[in-house]
């Protein structure tokens, strides 16, 4: 991963190196930490724009709230927190990892109603190109995990905590030689990737598997969903999907705000298609870049423009 020169912890942009915690903080043990992934791009007019701002700042107080925490700033400070991390390390195109957590080193339980505040948030960001690399324009190979996804009785998986996670960890252990995983629920139908949504494409409707899927309802995910039904007039339908029915699609893709909308050729041997990412993918592909770079007004109020 590049690094970038600052980061922005409790208050104040320190240096890289100097953002350090003790190996007895309770979130390493125990996993006791909120996050978000946010991406900025450039504009290539001598600004950096940042893509849903609010709404990720937003869910990240509401996972900190999932774990007891209540938010030392305001949205206005975190957001200007973020604006101060980008124009610090000169972002364009890049990624920005807030995370808040339990910073004690003083006793090991699970009781955080014990911490109150004791808690630290921390803000990076560096430079970030295509997360699965080439796959991004040519496609995928996804392997299906032997793993099942984290059930929604057992923790709230609208939000984002860093102890959920290991399950991905895991199931992506197991796709050693391909590009992704794709994990099933626990009744076996098809949840997520372990880092995206997944998207099919079947007879020119869209599919993608609803929230009873035991699925993070990620911002991209909702994105792609307006884009395809507002712009492009795409009828999108959320439904339980079996494993077959992606074998048999016309197209699949996966989103996330690291992923963007990769293309998926191939998933456990079988051909996706003809081999090739597909049309609609494509035009949602090329509308998603264009709409993050503030090149179509209709949705510029998704954008945090900074000055570079």
């Amino acid at each position: 991963m590049p690094r970038g020169k600052y980061i922005w912890f409790d208050g104040e942009l320190v240096e890289w190196s100097e953002a350090r915690v003790h190996v007895m903080s309770h979130a390493l043990h125990y996993g006791s930490a909120a996050f978000e992934g946010i991406r900025c791009y450039s504009t290539g007019e001598g600004t950096t724009v940042v893509f849903r701002l609010d709404d990720h700042l937003k869910r990240f107080q509401y996972s900190m709230s999932v774990l007891g925490m209540v938010s030392k700033y305001s949205l206005d400070e975190l957001r200007d927190a973020v604006i101060q991390v980008v124009r610090a390390n000169g972002l364009g195109d890049g990624y920005i990892r807030p995370i808040a957590f339990y910073n004690m080193d003083d006793y090991l339980g699970i009781d955080l109603s014990r911490y109150g505040d004791r808690y630290s948030i921390a803000i990076g960001g560096w430079s970030y190109g295509k997360y699965l690399g080439e796959a991004f324009g040519k496609g995928s190979r996804v392997k299906t995990s032997r793993w099942r996804r984290l059930s929604r009785f057992s923790v709230p998986l609208d939000a984002k905590i860093s102890g959920y996670y290991v399950n991905s960890v895991i199931a992506r252990l197991g796709g050693r030689g391909v590009d992704e995983v794709l994990l099933l629920d626990e009744w076996g139908y098809v949840a997520e990737c372990s880092g995206e949504n997944i998207f099919v494409v079947k007879n020119g409707l869209l599919y993608t598997p609803p929230v009873s899927s035991d699925i993070l309802p990620g911002i991209t995910r909702d994105t792609v969903i307006l884009l395809a039904r507002e712009v492009l007039g795409v009828e999108v339908v959320e439904k339980r999907l079996l494993l077959s029915e992606l074998y048999k699609a016309d197209e699949v893709f996966m989103v996330g705000t690291a992923a963007e909308v990769s293309p998926v050729v191939e998933i456990d041997g079988f051909t996706i298609g003809d081999g090739n990412p597909g049309r609609i993918t494509r035009r949602i592909q090329d509308l998603y870049e264009d709409v993050v770079r503030g090149k179509v007004d209709r949705y510029k109020y998704w954008l945090t423009i900074i000055d570079e």
